[in-house]
């Protein structure tokens, strides 16, 4: 049995592997860059960014895009995509830039991706990736999460001329829960999208699956240089790939709160 999601991937050759809600997104896209890579695809790294690009003038390569790696020096607390440079290059040997997209709308958002693809050149696939189901909330749901970045980069995408593949995955099922969404919201969409031909299978993470193992890797290094800014979304992921359940905590981030860590928050 063959998920249409690779199916969808197997005749790219470079992907632009992109997190479209700002923050720690780019690292809920690790497990999936770990295996394009594996599969011998050219894989670049991008990330609609929260982080403060001050000092960086040289970095950047066009408005609202700047081009991250291990050389950086970060400014301030937080800086997720520099640490991850980091880990690639000192875990990996990988030196892989992440290239950064100002938090903006749709417009800025799609200007800085065209300068990207005449920047790289070859991409015929862009892969965004979304940590969380906010992503898939149409507009009408009592609760919407945190949507406005993640629909920004959809919108921005989605309007691009020239690139033929283009796919959505989101991880995190129940996370945004945090934020208010209802389950049966984001189990509606996919209804819709399977309705209309779009969805293209589920699959989950675990424990031992190298891509896994490499993925929490990543985010407990760039935890560590972080430690006042630890991902929730990619803590719970992590949680439910262990094995966690319920009301489990990693993070003062968020106690206070409940939390519903499970099995599906560990699935594609």
């Amino acid at each position: 049995m063959k998920l249409p999601f690779f199916e969808a991937l197997a005749s790219s050759r470079s992907v632009l592997l992109a997190g479209m809600g700002g923050g720690f997104d780019i690292f809920s896209g690790l497990p999936l860059y770990f295996w394009l890579k594996d599969q011998q695809k050219t894989v670049h790294l991008a990330n609609l960014s929260f982080s403060n690009f001050y000092g960086l003038e040289d970095k950047l390569l066009a408005p609202s895009l700047w081009k991250i790696d291990a050389d950086c020096e970060p400014w301030g607390t937080y800086f997720p995509e520099i640490h991850l440079c980091d880990w690639l290059k000192e875990a990996l040997e990988d030196s892989t830039p992440i290239y950064c997209i100002a938090r903006d709308g749709a417009l800025p958002v799609r200007r800085a991706y065209e300068a990207l693809l005449e920047h790289l050149g070859d991409v015929d696939t862009i892969l965004l990736v979304d940590g969380g189901t906010d992503s898939l909330m149409r507009g009408d749901e009592v609760g919407l999460g945190t949507p406005q970045e993640d629909l920004a980069s959809l919108a921005a995408v989605d309007s691009l001329e020239g690139v033929p593949t283009k796919l959505l995955a989101s991880i995190g099922f129940g996370i945004d829960t945090f934020h208010g969404v209802c389950h049966a919201h984001w189990l509606e969409s996919v209804a819709a999208l399977t309705k209309a031909g779009a969805f293209l299978g589920s699959w989950s993470l675990t424990p031992d699956m190298p891509e896994a193992v490499l993925y929490k890797s990543a985010v407990d290094y760039v935890h560590a240089c972080m430690e006042e800014h630890p991902s929730i979304v990619n803590s719970s992921i992590l949680s439910a790939v262990a094995g966690e359940f319920g009301d489990f905590h990693t993070s003062e981030r968020t106690e206070g709160s409940e939390l519903f860590i499970n099995p599906l928050m560990a699935a594609y």
